[in-house]
């Protein structure tokens, strides 16, 4: 999918950039379509260093995952999941706790039919999909399979891996973000990252304009902006920082080489 002919899933329209496609191609999938690979080379081409981001956010979900198990979060509930890269969320998890239980949430066409192929759980756990989208949080929080798969009396680890982005200051996502902390349990944590023009703001105006002149919203913030999404959440340590220095296997040789905030936090 996504080479020579484009044959696409239904309700997939190849000829309009989406973020789910474009992120795939610069972390090396199939899934993508000429229009999404222009993107995201004009992108490239504004900061050279884009596919090394991408591969940065994905081990910040896997090192977000293994530390959450590891303080007991057996729920997960991620929004703005993409097309699967194994090892996905519920992968990680699910090794550490087999009971682990997944929620995944997109509203990309193409993200459904590849969750229903890959996303398969643990025989102890559970692996769900549902589609909605992150300015409609009722959508998301009155979803059945949602309801059937969580326990609202135990915390949950909510996770917003550069999605926020895509969402303008006049779609209000701070209000978003706090209507889904507002319906976590006490004990739940908040994953973030999102992209910044904080560390090079020559090259991400020009990723910007690149994504605009597609009819995409991308919208970079500064530390501040980003601080806002975790509202009176406890933060972690360290703190927000930039993604490749959140808690790393070893050494960073470059902290600000992926141009991205990343933090987690526990509501009290």
């Amino acid at each position: 999918m996504g080479r020579g002919n484009e044959a696409a899933p239904p309700g997939v329209n190849i000829n309009v950039p989406h973020s789910a496609r474009i992120y795939d191609y610069w972390l090396g999938g199939k899934d993508n379509f000429a229009v999404d690979r222009a993107v995201g080379e004009a992108m490239i081409q504004a900061i050279p260093g884009m596919r090394y981001m991408a591969g940065e956010n994905r081990k910040f979900v896997h090192r977000v995952a293994r530390d959450l198990v590891g303080l007991g979060i057996r729920q997960f509930l991620d929004v703005g999941t993409g097309i699967p890269t194994s090892p996905n969320l519920h992968e990680v998890a699910q090794r550490l706790a087999p009971e682990s239980r997944v929620v995944y949430v997109d509203n990309d066409p193409i993200v459904l039919v590849h969750a229903r192929a890959l996303m398969i759980s643990s025989e102890q756990g559970r692996s769900e999909y549902i589609s909605a989208d992150l300015r409609d949080t009722e959508s998301i929080l009155d979803d059945k399979d949602l309801r059937d798969t969580f326990d609202f009396d135990e915390p949950i680890g909510l996770t917003l891996i550069a999605i926020l982005m895509l969402l303008a200051d006049a779609d209000d996502p701070w209000a978003r973000v706090a209507e889904l902390r507002d319906a976590m349990p006490s004990g739940s944590y908040l994953a973030i990252t999102h992209p910044t023009a904080d560390f090079a703001p020559d090259e991400v105006d020009q990723a910007v304009s690149a994504a605009t002149d597609a009819s995409m919203t991308l919208v970079a913030r500064d530390r501040a902006a980003v601080q806002r999404f975790f509202g009176d959440w406890q933060m972690l340590e360290p703190g927000l920082v930039p993604v490749s220095t959140w808690r790393p296997a070893g050494p960073v040789e470059k902290p600000e080489a992926a141009y991205y905030w990343a933090g987690v936090a526990r509501k009290p």
